[in-house]
């Protein structure tokens, strides 16, 4: 969905606690203020691999330029990073600014971010000093708290590609039927929590009762990485241990997670702006190439050991509202870079689905097309290469979009679905009834596609759309459609 409602949504208040973040004791004569500053945190790991970040104060005299030195101890290697130039010599790893954030205040911060790899054995050991300028930072440390390890597969089922059919480990094919669990995509950037209402096993349980078998969910790819703008509470560790928590809950009940990339970085005010914040505050028509990347490697490498999650790499892409013509929106779909109308440089789908496979991910991964995702007509033919084999066509469609009738269906999806798996990732309509997704899932019912309903929030059904009224599962009047549905199909 485009613009999830921000008003009449309950604050998820409750303090989180800071995982993986140290902070050193400063220690001064005379109580004088240190030069500067570093909080270094590690907000991922996996068996081979971390993300890690750092967070630098500096407390003179305002800075034009920066550079951070530090040195690793444990056979770490930085691999790529965002918010600096990385870089790396022996031991020593070097942080330079950008030309967008050179300039440093007087009790000014700036974050910055990365990923490294390190041999997995002993321990990821933290640095002890830091060098801004050439200064020493009061900031030794001691080694930070190791985030929990990947949630197991639980019953959910490890799933891939086989022809046109999402299949399980024994074969069976396997069709994705369930909801969409809003609310990580914008609660953090708002600065009012992480997800919108509870995420908690009974809350996870109702969806389950549905006889619902899959969730999808909204992510915002500055809180993941914990870029400056986000509070330290909802962003990096916090953000990314929510999720994870959210995700092992889900494969819990049995059900399929999909995490999916809804806000990002970028500047865009052409033709159907949702804003024109730089910051992943709304939908933008295209994934930026400055942190997207960067978000889908370490989501990869968070999940890649659990091949029960699947990957959706960008919401709804509308680069043909900003460019003049099909062909270059298509081009600018899958190749990404410097797209007409678009400011800021795009990351293509297939910079994306590189990302996740150069982490060794072999998840199933989610494509959507044109026109909000509504538009697969060129999908097959500007589809991108996926070594794996693991690649499936994204739809969404809503009673307001161009196509929306079974004339379109025909016409445009039939054709994608006869060669590769089809997921409506969002159906849904604005009129607090459903019968327009009864339509649509007949239709999908019919061949055998997925689908999920938008969304599995209690908002106003005439305007989120909404499928409930609270929490414990009591649908709406459009989210009855869905409910009873389900429960048909699965008993």
């Amino acid at each position: 969905m485009r613009h999830p409602p921000r008003s009449g949504l309950l604050a998820v208040a409750a303090a989180v606690a800071l995982v993986g973040t140290v902070v050193a004791p400063v220690v001064t004569a005379h109580g004088a203020t240190p030069a500067c500053s570093v909080e270094y945190s590690v907000t991922g790991q996996w068996d081979t691999g971390f993300q890690g970040a750092v967070k630098i104060t500096n407390n003179t005299a305002a800075v034009s330029s920066w550079s951070l030195g530090f040195d690793f101890a444990g056979g770490q290697k930085v691999t790529q990073g965002w918010n600096a130039k990385w870089s790396q010599s022996g031991t020593t790893v070097t942080a330079a600014n950008e030309s967008y954030n050179g300039s440093l205040a007087t009790g000014a911060s700036v974050s910055a971010g990365f990923i490294a790899s390190w041999p997995g054995s002993g321990t990821n050991a933290v640095p002890t000093s830091f060098k801004l300028n050439g200064t020493t930072c009061n900031a030794g440390s001691q080694p930070s708290p190791t985030p929990t390890d990947p949630p197991a597969t639980g019953t959910a089922p490890a799933l891939h590609v086989s022809g046109n059919k999402l299949v399980d480990a024994s074969g069976a094919t396997r069709r994705l039927l369930g909801v969409n669990r809003s609310g990580g995509e914008f609660m953090c950037v708002q600065g009012r929590g992480i997800f919108d209402g509870p995420v908690d096993d009974a809350a996870i349980r109702a969806i389950a009762d549905w006889k619902a078998n899959t969730v999808r969910i909204p992510l915002n790819e500055e809180c993941w990485l914990g870029l400056s703008n986000i509070q330290s509470a909802y962003g990096g560790a916090n953000y990314i241990n929510a999720v994870k928590d959210l995700v092992a809950r889900v494969e819990a009940h049995g059900m399929t997670p999909i995490v999916e990339l809804h806000w990002t970085y970028g500047q865009y005010t052409g033709n159907s702006a949702g804003c024109s914040d730089v910051h992943a505050s709304c939908q933008k028509p295209m994934p930026d190439m400055q942190y997207t990347p960067s978000f889908w490697s370490s989501v990869a490498n968070t999940f890649k050991a659990d091949p029960g999650v699947v990957f959706d790499l960008f919401n709804e892409p509308y680069p043909d509202r900003a460019t003049s013509t099909t062909t270059q929106a298509w081009q600018c779909w899958r190749d990404g870079g410097t797209c007409p109308g678009i400011g800021y440089e795009v990351a293509g789908v297939q910079d994306l689905v590189d990302a996740v496979r150069g982490t060794g991910a072999k998840n199933v991964v989610m494509a959507g097309g044109l026109a909000y995702s509504n538009d697969l007509s060129q999908w097959l033919t500007y589809r991108p290469s996926d070594p794996t084999g693991n690649l499936v066509a994204a739809y969404h469609v809503y009673n307001f979009n161009t196509c929306a009738n079974e004339s379109c269906w025909n016409s445009t999806l039939a054709p994608v679905a006869a060669q590769v798996p089809l997921v409506a990732g969002e159906i849904g309509e604005n009129t607090c009834s459903h019968g327009f997704v009864d339509q649509v899932m007949k239709w999908f019912d019919d061949r055998g596609l997925s689908y999920l309903g938008w969304t599995w929030n209690t908002w106003d059904c005439s305007s989120g759309p909404s499928l409930i009224s609270d929490y414990d599962g009591t649908p709406t009047s459009y989210g009855i459609g869905l409910r009873d549905h389900l429960r048909a199909l699965n008993g």
